[in-house]
């Protein structure tokens, strides 16, 4: 079970580092409201999440077998995987949406074509463990080039690109 880090964990490392902040504050001449204020809503957009996935978790945890079969079959997966669903959160796997629309694919077009498909593509972005480096090359403006390199999509993507007569940038 992944280990989350916990509030007075992160309060406490933020505490010891506002003496840093306190002189990065300084050497580029932010107001001080200004940065505490960003910092509070970065601990507030923190602290939300985390009671999301906690609740999320909690709810789906005090569903009994027969439920969970049930949902698991609503939405064509196996309990196995829907527990992984769950444990992933909400948005795990929006990066595909962001990649899609860079290689200049529609993803409402796919998933009103072929649902499937597109239910393929989201479990391997939400299962993806190079998720870091996709918003990386994402931000950059390079994943159209390099998605080969790290997405575990690359193929499906390719044919996709393919059947929209785009050449893949292999």
């Amino acid at each position: 079970m992944t280990k989350l880090i916990t509030l007075p964990n992160f309060l406490s490392n933020l505490r010891k580092s506002w003496k840093s902040v306190a002189v990065f504050e300084h050497e580029i001449g932010l107001p001080s409201d200004l940065l505490v204020r960003t910092a509070f809503k970065v601990i507030a957009d923190w602290v939300s999440n985390y009671r999301r996935l906690i609740g999320l978790t909690e709810e789906f945890d005090m569903c009994g077998p027969v439920e969970v079969m049930r949902m698991a079959k609503d939405i064509g997966v196996t309990p196995g995987q829907l527990r992984e669903l769950v444990r992933k959160g909400p948005g795990s796997a929006d990066l595909l949406k962001t990649m899609l629309v860079a290689l200049h694919v529609d993803p409402k077009v796919i998933a009103d074509l072929d649902p499937l498909v597109m239910r393929e593509l989201k479990w391997l972005c939400i299962t993806c463990s190079s998720k870091k480096r996709c918003a990386h090359e994402l931000a950059k403006g390079t994943s159209a080039e390099n998605f080969h390199e790290f997405c575990p999509n690359a193929m499906s993507l390719d044919e996709l690109l393919d059947q929209k007569g785009q050449p893949s940038s292999q």
